[in-house]
């Protein structure tokens, strides 16, 4: 498999070389497990580093939002407010509730932040990506990510708090309605790409597939942003109602780790988009790929942060109605125009799209999103997603009559 020289200096083969060389002809397996515990605590300390800085940013960044300084007093414009953040949590005692799930309670906060790293495997940061290659990259990444609805509920349920049983409960559900149609967006694309390999995906945007089924990215982008319980689709938290939601009776390091988790969810989400929609690491010369798919997550990043600095918190219903009865039918509109491009345009032989028929798709796929988008806001965001108003009670007019 590592038989031939590569150029990267942090790819597996590189890595497992630099173990092997010393050791013995029978000792291949204990360099294999090594160059991978090696990766994996390198992309795992990474990752929380940046999703560190990232708390620091999106803090400051609100604060500028909403008129307001921020974080100031830790280090130069706040910058070490991570670090007192992590010592003050550190420094919390541990309290677990006399009647909770002890082991449960424990598993909770670790069942939600592994699946968040375990998506970054499949994810290909170069061309030459060896887990980026794993033929069912997309599936991988959507039963992972499926976990973290399990453990929300473990959260709750093992607390014994009613409060965080319904912000469980309210999780439950929100997660498992966008999961449909988040689903049904992904299947637009690899309809288009014809592999559920990321590194695929990737290679086959010629046309970046935000342009060739903008419907299909609005989808998933909305799904996303409920999928990560971010404003205005944080109901799983939703303080005046639930305390802090699932993870009410959390205290010290694993409150942290819900937070990490919390944290990390918008920068996994962004590479995920950045990955299915927006190209991955494809971008112009003579700018190294890598640069270009930063640049692109921190994009995607600040619009996730945008929506939550100025949008307000919708209600539960809303939420629901707009899985069901917005999303749900864009997505169905989406998968059934994308498969009909599909099987018209593609090549009868290799089954693949030219650039052309891409660029014809996104021609005809922009008019078809601008109607339908124009014409669910007006069905069902004016009709089904106001406030009911209440009728007056039999007894209420007899007591005005009396009077």
């Amino acid at each position: 498999m590592c038989s031939e020289p590569t150029g990267g200096i942090l790819d597996f083969c590189s890595v497992y070389r630099f173990f092997a060389a010393p050791l013995p002809d029978g000792l291949a397996w204990l360099a294999f497990g090594l160059a991978g515990f090696a990766l994996a605590l390198i992309v795992v300390n990474a990752v929380v580093m940046v999703t560190g800085v990232y708390t620091w940013f999106e803090r400051r960044a609100i604060g500028r939002f909403q008129s307001r300084i921020g974080p100031n007093r830790w280090g130069p414009y706040g910058l070490l407010q991570p670090f007192a953040d992590m010592i003050k949590l550190v420094a919390k005692e541990d309290v677990i509730p006399a009647d909770a799930d002890r082991s449960i309670f424990n598993v909770a906060p670790i069942a939600l932040l592994v699946p968040t790293l375990l998506v970054l495997v499949v994810i290909p940061f170069g061309d030459d990506s060896f887990m980026g290659r794993l033929n069912i990259g997309v599936l991988f990444i959507v039963g992972v990510t499926s976990v973290t609805t399990i453990a929300i509920f473990m959260g709750g349920w093992a607390s014994r708090n009613k409060y965080a049983m319904l912000g469980a409960m309210r999780g439950v559900a929100m997660l498992i309605s966008y999961e449909v149609p988040m689903a049904l967006a992904i299947t637009g694309v690899l309809l288009v790409s014809g592999t559920m390999a990321l590194s695929g995906i990737v290679a086959s945007q010629n046309v970046p597939f935000m342009l060739v089924q903008p419907l299909g990215f609005l989808v998933f982008f909305a799904a996303s942003a409920a999928e990560m319980s971010r404003t205005p689709f944080d109901q799983i938290e939703a303080e005046s109602e639930l305390g802090a939601g699932y993870h009410t009776e959390y205290s010290g390091m694993k409150f942290g780790l819900f937070q990490l988790a919390e944290f990390m969810a918008p920068i996994v989400g962004s590479i995920i988009i950045v990955t299915l929609f927006l190209g991955g690491t494809r971008g112009f010369s003579p700018v190294p790929g890598q640069v270009w798919f930063i640049g692109k997550v921190f994009a995607v990043v600040f619009l996730l942060l945008w929506l939550r600095a100025t949008w307000p918190r919708l209600r539960i219903d809303q939420i629901m109605a707009f899985a069901w009865k917005g999303l749900f039918a864009l997505a169905l509109l989406n998968l059934f125009v994308v498969a009909v491009q599909v099987e018209l345009l593609q090549d009868a032989t290799t089954g693949e799209l030219s650039t052309g028929d891409m660029w014809l798709m996104a021609a005809i796929n922009w008019g078809v999103t601008i109607v339908a988008v124009v014409v669910s806001a007006n069905v069902l965001g004016q009709r089904r997603l106001r406030r009911p108003v209440p009728k007056p009670s039999p007894l209420a007019n007899m007591n005005m009559e009396a009077d």
